[in-house]
């Protein structure tokens, strides 16, 4: 299987959904369980052979970096206090990213998360990469991103994850009209983002996912688009440019798995809950405390 080597996250964004508390910690390390929703990402996207992860960051977001990156004072100062367990567990976290290389580019202003990926372009160079949004999250037996590298593989063309999600949800998410050409794999025939109730009937009921792979062809249309009403640069609008020209394809993967979100508070607390609940140290206990506590 071929394998997609980078994968750029865009994390610039003001997080405005979850202000005020956004203002201090970016939404991409707030924790689901005991880990940042920005690990489960992360992690994913080395499991698939990711060996690069670009991060398109604003300058108030440097505090990623720093959860990434080694603690050498902090160590020292455990030492001195003679909680060496702890160290190993940070050596142990270190250790598990030292194969993998870490790149930061910082995002002036929130314009889009086209634009943000424009950015990347020189250290993707020619390659086809994965596009990764840490407030979506798969739990699935099989990785997500796998899945849409063997539809990339077959077609080397732009794949997007999807979800088949309520009739009455579909306004709030990008959603697509998608022809079935193979078992959960769909060619996307429409895409509209927060679809009008009268845009419904000309569409599925599967909602787009931010977990993507683009081709190359993806940065001339990015360099050459536009900025929309609200002087952002879309992604998805780049796409459907593409589709609308006929200069590419782009083909879908319904997911064999849960859809966790985190785009919105609500959305939040219950991936949260949800997997506070799966832990294998902390669930039972959880559990025991809400049955007694509701």
């Amino acid at each position: 299987m071929e394998k997609i080597k980078k994968a750029i996250i865009p994390a610039a964004g003001l997080g405005t959904r979850f202000l005020p508390l956004s203002k201090v910690l970016p939404k991409e390390l707030w924790p689901l369980a005991d880990k940042p929703m920005l690990q489960y990402t992360i992690d994913e996207a080395i499991d698939a052979g990711v060996k690069e992860i670009i991060f398109v960051i604003s300058q108030k977001k440097k505090i990623i970096l720093s959860y990434l990156k080694n603690s050498p004072e902090l160590e020292k100062y455990l030492k001195i206090l003679g909680k060496e367990k702890y160290i190993e567990k940070l050596r142990n976290f270190q250790d598990k990213y030292k194969n993998i290389s870490f790149s930061f580019i910082y995002q002036k202003k929130p314009l889009g998360d086209g634009q943000a990926i424009l950015l990347a372009k020189n250290l993707i160079k020619k390659e086809p990469c994965f596009v990764l949004y840490p407030d979506d999250i798969v739990e699935s037996k099989i990785n997500c991103l796998k899945k849409l590298t063997e539809i990339f593989e077959k077609y080397h063309q732009t794949v997007m994850a999807l979800c088949r999600i309520p009739k009455e949800s579909l306004s709030f998410y990008g959603v697509v009209r998608a022809q079935k050409i193979a078992e959960r794999v769909f060619k996307i025939e429409k895409m509209i983002e927060k679809p009008k109730r009268k845009e419904l009937d000309s569409l599925s009921n599967l909602a787009i996912i931010g977990k993507r792979i683009i081709s190359p062809e993806v940065f001339s249309y990015l360099k050459k688009s536009l900025p929309g009403p609200r002087g952002e640069i879309g992604l998805t609008d780049v796409l459907i440019e593409m589709m609308k020209d006929k200069k590419e394809n782009v083909f879908g993967y319904e997911i064999d798995g849960k859809w966790l979100e985190c785009g919105n508070k609500l959305a939040y607390l219950k991936s949260n809950l949800y997997l506070s609940l799966k832990h294998p140290q902390f669930g039972n206990e959880l559990k025991t405390f809400l049955r007694k506590t509701l």
